[in-house]
């Protein structure tokens, strides 16, 4: 039987970023490389519920809704239920950091699901410009000053579309320059006619950001 892979997304520190208290033990990577995993976190009581009550970790194609700035992987003993978009266990703790998303591969694959839709804006130049200044900025070939000002301009693009198509291509473009990802695919999938396919690349795109091939 194929192992499930895991995630949990937190703050680099460790505490929670999509919502909860308190944090979780980090592992520690080892001089040679390796990593010594977490302690276990403190056993749960009573009823697993999801949102309420329980340690929530990611699956593969859960990441894309939880995206946040450290990803780690995880394990579980005991009890678990499975959401729809995580599952809910008793006790969890983390293995290890993926050290391949950083600051710039989160912005690369926000520009990645960006560009798939940045032909909606039709000629109007700042969404795809915000997209090129974030891949520069990125690569470090681009200032701050001018991420600020492409990152304004899309969302100027996004104010002045009269189609709600256009106003969510520009939005992504606008979270590109902000390297959110999780928006940026959020957005890139609202308007596309496919939206289970468009998902499915994310997700395909952005494991290969994580098992270090993306860029």
């Amino acid at each position: 039987m194929a192992i499930m892979m895991l995630f949990k997304v937190l703050n680099g520190d460790g505490t929670c970023y999509n919502g909860g208290n308190g944090s979780w033990h980090l592992p520690v990577k080892n001089p040679d490389g390796s990593w010594t995993a977490g302690e276990w976190m403190p056993a749960i009581q009573g009823d697993l519920e999801p949102c309420s009550h329980g340690y929530h970790l990611c699956r593969e194609q859960d990441l894309l809704r939880w995206l946040g700035p450290a990803i780690f992987e995880a394990e579980y003993r005991g009890e678990m239920i499975e959401a729809e978009d995580k599952i809910v266990v008793r006790e969890a703790r983390l293995l290890r950091q993926v050290e391949t998303w950083t600051e710039r591969t989160a912005r690369l694959f926000a520009c990645d699901c960006a560009e798939r839709v940045v032909d909606l804006c039709g000629d109007d130049p700042r969404p795809r410009r915000a997209i090129d200044v974030a891949r520069r900025y990125a690569g470090g070939e681009a200032t701050e000053v001018e991420l600020a000002a492409a990152r304004d301009a899309a969302r100027a693009a996004e104010r002045d579309a009269a189609r709600a198509a256009e106003r969510d291509a520009a939005r992504a473009a606008a979270w590109a320059a902000e390297r959110d990802a999780a928006r940026a695919a959020a957005w890139a999938a609202e308007r596309d006619a496919a939206r289970a396919a468009e998902r499915k690349w994310q997700s395909g795109r952005l494991m290969e950001y994580l098992n270090g091939n993306g860029a």
